[in-house]
């Protein structure tokens, strides 16, 4: 099993953070070691003093497919749901800055939470999907999925080209914007056109 992630995929996120909109997507990794167990809290790494929230629309492959064209794309994955890609901010621009890559920052151990899954067919519209995080009982973070840049269909066959996609693998379809640090004792909910997908507590 492998996680992939989209970077800058909605306008407002790219502004936000000074970074250029891309001509294709910008796709990074997680390993599977970055998965939260269930009901287990998120630990704020020692290396960090600015881990940010990032929360994510996500889809479940369910076959093997390579190369896929965007039309068959919707065949490969019957799952959608809430994540959070957990980023250690200062730590990324520390390796933006020197060219580096992300990895450090992305995709250490408990980077990447996945929340319940929805069968697909209960949702109307994949290309208009609210979602929010709400933050200790605020909301901080707003999205629907009509404003990126590239949709889910269109994200899985520009994978597709690069990495072949096998059951079970996750798809991250990038942030909006809204993402900011979180602190211990936090505690983060994910909604999913009002459902709630995940609850978490920040350690």
């Amino acid at each position: 099993m492998k996680i992939i992630c989209v970077g800058r995929n909605y306008v407002e996120h790219i502004i936000e953070l000074e970074n250029e909109r891309p001509d294709s997507p910008v796709i990074f990794l997680k390993p599977e070691t970055s998965i939260i167990h269930k009901n287990q809290p998120f630990f704020i790494p020692s290396y960090s003093n600015d881990v940010h929230h990032e929360i994510e629309v996500i889809v479940q492959i369910n076959r093997l497919g390579k190369s896929i064209s965007p039309k068959f794309s919707h065949k490969y994955y019957d799952k959608i749901g809430l994540g959070v890609d957990f980023t250690a901010r200062d730590l990324q621009i520390t390796l933006k800055k020197r060219g580096l890559p992300w990895e450090k920052s992305k995709a250490f151990d408990g980077s990447a939470l996945i929340g319940n899954w929805i069968n697909k067919n209960e949702i109307e519209d994949l290309n208009n999907i609210d979602f929010k995080l709400e933050k200790n009982g605020y909301i901080v973070q707003t999205g629907n999925t009509s404003n990126m840049l590239w949709n889910i269909d269109e994200l899985i066959s520009e994978i597709s080209k690069y990495f072949t996609l096998k059951i079970g693998d996750v798809i991250f379809t990038g942030t909006p914007s809204g993402v900011a640090k979180v602190i211990e004792n936090d505690n983060l909910v994910g909604f999913l056109n009002d459902r709630e997908c995940f609850s978490i507590k920040i350690k």
